[in-house]
This record gives C-alpha cells, sequence and structure tokens, in this order.
C-alpha cells in the first residue's frame, strides 16, 4: 500500500499502518519555574529512557522552567494519554529521588493535566493559553 504524503512517516506493523503526532505541554505544580540546570537535563534524558522503554518517539522536546513542550508520536493502541502518564509518573519518581530540594518546593511535580492537539497547521495560542491557566492549578 503507498502512501500519497511523502513528508509524514508512516510505521507499519501487524494488522495497522499509523502515523499519529500530537502536540503536548504539560507544567509543574503551580507552574513553579523548577526545570533549569541539571535538573532540565536529567528530565530530558527521562524523558528519551521512557520513550523508548514504551515504544514511542518523541519528535520535539522544549523544555522550559515552568512547562514541558513536546511533539509525540505514538501507536494509537498505546494511546497518547498513556505516553503523558508514563512520562510523568517516572520523571516525578526519579526526579524526587535525585533532587530531594524539589519535593520542599512541590508536593507533587506535576498538575493532573495536560494540553494535547493532533499535530499539523496548529495554532499554539490554545497551548499557551492553556500553560498560563495552570499558575492557579
Amino acid at each position: 500500500m503507498k502512501i500519497a504524503n511523502k513528508t509524514k512517516a508512516y510505521k507499519d506493523e501487524s494488522h495497522l499502518m499509523y502515523s499519529c503526532q500530537y502536540r503536548v505541554a504539560f507544567c509543574p505544580k503551580y507552574k513553579r519555574r523548577v526545570f533549569v540546570g541539571d535538573i532540565a537535563e536529567r528530565l530530558k534524558e527521562i524523558f528519551i529512557d521512557v520513550s523508548h522503554k514504551h515504544d514511542f518517539e518523541i519528535l520535539e522536546m522544549y523544555i522550559k522552567e515552568d512547562y514541558v513542550h513536546l511533539e509525540i508520536d505514538c501507536n494509537p493502541r498505546f494511546g497518547i494519554y498513556n505516553c503523558i502518564t508514563k512520562l510523568k509518573r517516572t520523571s516525578a519518581n526519579l526526579l524526587v529521588k535525585e533532587f530531594p530540594e524539589l519535593e520542599s518546593r512541590l508536593p507533587n511535580i506535576w498538575t493532573r493535566g495536560a494540553f494535547i492537539s493532533t499535530s499539523g497547521d496548529v495554532s499554539l495560542e490554545p497551548m499557551l493559553d492553556y500553560i498560563q491557566e495552570q499558575k492557579n492549578v
């Protein structure tokens, strides 16, 4: 089977051909500016390890002081929400163990929510609005 759109990479596995990219953003609790220096670098490493372990791909990654913006390509059988859950849960556990000062600043590292949008010609404005609203969560 040939797909006309050659700019998009399709994955093929038994009984399934797919290309599912999502733009995702989520924030630390109270939008605290905690992702700096070694913590930001370690967070990137954790995210890459989690993506390899759970067989999804991080196409783009921006770690800002007070939020994370990712573009993820994932298997529809696993689902984008499972990808986000794995990223948040694993990173929260490891970061608190490796950087105990985080626990004194935040009861939980991540807010419960996330912004998710399919990739493509997407306006970043709704995502930035979401990030701004997380300050009081």
